[in-house]
């Protein structure tokens, strides 16, 4: 009889296995179907505002000799066209054993040698030749090997804020700003069209400084305000609406793997540099060029290399 009853409770718990197993599976089919209709979704949505060339470039990068993954991140206006000049030069950096994110921005006007064309302003390089060419730029200047690029649309940047943030990202402006938008100083949310048009603004004494330490605090801002518990929901639609918006050589699997772990880990922090760093170069004018900053190499090099742990 016990021996009965032994294999009578053995038996229903089998069975009650069986189902939990079963209701989870459907549980995950669920999630995932879910997941992937809402990333469609995105890209649908998308698709009717993008128009950023798809077209992949040549791009010969490879990892750093250190076991980091470096990303050229390019913004521009320009939907992707070749001939234009990038507005914005980030390279982003990974290190998927560390979970080290970190951000060095290139100011646009740092005046260097580019590879068959001489010396001009760094962002001239993609007008001259694409990603490849301004690689081939930071690789000799810098020392950085880079082993993807993205381009993005800035009409993708706004698309993902309003979305992500019906309400807007809270954000302290500094001062009266008037270019694209109005802005008014003060703490307050911004839509995307006004927090593109705060990180965009140069007109002031400080130029273009002040546009890149306003684009690192943004995206700061972002990427933790991201990763709220009312937006995580929304993260396969984001992917999905900002696929159209940008150009890269990245894998979809390469970017929703670093996009997992940078918004997943709670304990993660952004990192980021300036590219001249302070007292390491002059205003000057080149004729035929315009303005230009000169940087000393070594010194940024050094700067780099130290930031990166290298």
């Amino acid at each position: 009889m016990r021996a009965d009853r032994h294999r009578k409770h053995k038996k229903i718990r089998k069975v009650r296995w069986k189902r939990v197993f079963f209701v989870l599976f459907l549980l995950c089919i669920v999630i995932f179907g879910f997941s992937y209709y809402q990333f469609k979704q995105g890209m649908k949505e998308a698709n009717k505002e993008a128009a950023i060339n798809q077209e992949k470039y040549e791009f010969n990068g490879k990892k750093d000799q250190y076991g980091g993954t470096n990303i050229l991140v390019l913004g521009s206006d320009a939907r992707g066209n070749e001939k234009s000049r990038s507005d914005t030069i980030m390279i982003a950096h990974y290190v998927p054993d560390q979970d080290s994110y970190k951000i060095i921005s290139i100011m646009r006007d740092c005046y260097v040698n580019i590879p068959g064309h001489g010396k001009n302003k760094i962002n001239a390089a993609f007008a001259f030749g694409g990603p490849e060419l301004l690689r081939k730029t930071i690789k000799e200047n810098f020392n950085i090997d880079l082993q993807y690029y993205t381009i993005v649309d800035f009409q993708g940047f706004v698309h993902l804020v309003d979305t992500a943030f019906p309400e807007g990202v809270k954000m302290d402006v500094e001062k009266k700003m008037s270019a694209d938008v109005e802005l008014e100083p003060g703490v307050q949310m911004l839509d995307g069209e006004h927090l593109l048009g705060y990180v965009r603004f140069r007109h002031d004494a400080v130029g273009d400084f002040g546009r890149v330490a306003r684009q690192q605090k943004v995206l700061k801002e972002v990427a933790d305000q991201i990763t709220s518990v009312q937006t995580v929901p929304k993260l396969p639609k984001l992917v999905g609406g900002m696929i159209p918006f940008i150009n890269t050589n990245m894998d979809t699997g390469d970017i929703l793997f670093m996009g997992k772990n940078l918004l997943m880990n709670k304990n993660r922090t952004i990192e980021t540099l300036r590219i001249p760093v302070d007292h390491s170069f002059d205003n000057d004018r080149i004729s035929g060029i315009g303005d230009v900053l000169t940087i000393d190499l070594e010194a940024n090099k050094a700067a780099i290399d130290e930031f990166l742990g290298k």
